[in-house]
């Protein structure tokens, strides 16, 4: 598990970098809403990013604390209705619905007394949220 972890860490690392470049290129030959929005959506992405790590921990620490599963989600679903607020942009919206559904599931499968439940869906839609999350 600790590989895994490492790869996400350095997989989440790599997109907020990429994502950072980005809008500071943008910055230079667009206006300053696109900016602006640019900027909120690679913040809110790099957020759910980090409730997802904080998932995938609380999945492996589930039988210490079960409640952090739940936790999690939540910051997840929070995180996720604050970039479906702040953006227009249709890959987006698909992005955080499909993120949402995945999310969805988990919590589903944790009440129905999965523990461990398979988070690929998760981190593949967080993913494709961080890819599209440029402006």
């Amino acid at each position: 598990m600790a590989v895994s972890r490492h790869r996400s860490h350095r997989r989440t690392a790599t997109a907020a970098a990429t994502l950072a470049a980005v809008v500071l290129t943008v910055g230079l030959t667009t206006g300053c809403d696109a900016v602006d929005k640019a900027l909120d959506c690679v913040r809110t992405a790099d957020a759910i990013a980090d409730s997802v790590t904080e998932l995938q921990q609380a999945v492996e620490s589930a039988s210490d604390d079960p409640t952090q599963l739940e936790e999690s989600l939540d910051s997840i679903d929070k995180n996720l209705g604050e970039i479906g607020d702040k953006t227009d942009n249709t890959d987006v919206n698909d992005a955080v619905d499909a993120l949402g559904k995945a999310v969805d599931n988990v919590r589903t499968s944790v009440q129905d007394g999965d523990n461990t439940p398979d988070l690929s869906p998760v981190t593949d839609a967080a993913g494709e949220l961080t890819k599209v999350c440029t402006p």
